[in-house]
């Protein structure tokens, strides 16, 4: 299994929209997570949201792209801070500990 957790800031009223777009996900870009067989879970703590996602394989998390995932990251630009690209700024987080099934140690 394939795990990872992420960090991106929210821009300054910007919760409110993530929020609706996600409760509205795209029918397309829900089945492509689905087929790829990805879970995630998406926490707020303040301006931060932190993701968490797992996969069978990296091959799979890799997988999600092409012209649907381009337009919804693009969307989430409207919510999220970017780079000086005009790209939303994902930082990728080091595991402190995992334990069950989140352990990549199997």
């Amino acid at each position: 299994m394939f795990s990872i957790g992420t960090v991106m800031t929210l821009k300054p009223d910007g919760y409110a929209g993530y929020k609706k777009a996600h409760n509205e996900i795209w029918p397309e870009l829900a089945k492509m997570i689905h087929d790829a067989e990805i879970s995630m879970s998406i926490y707020r703590h303040g301006n931060l949201l932190f993701i968490h996602a797992i996969a069978p394989t990296e091959e799979k998390w890799n997988s999600i792209g092409g012209e649907v995932a381009d337009k919804w990251y693009q969307w989430m630009t409207a919510f999220l801070e970017t780079d000086d690209n005009g790209r939303t700024i994902v930082t990728p987080l080091d595991e402190a500990f995992s334990f069950g099934l989140f352990s990549q140690k199997q």
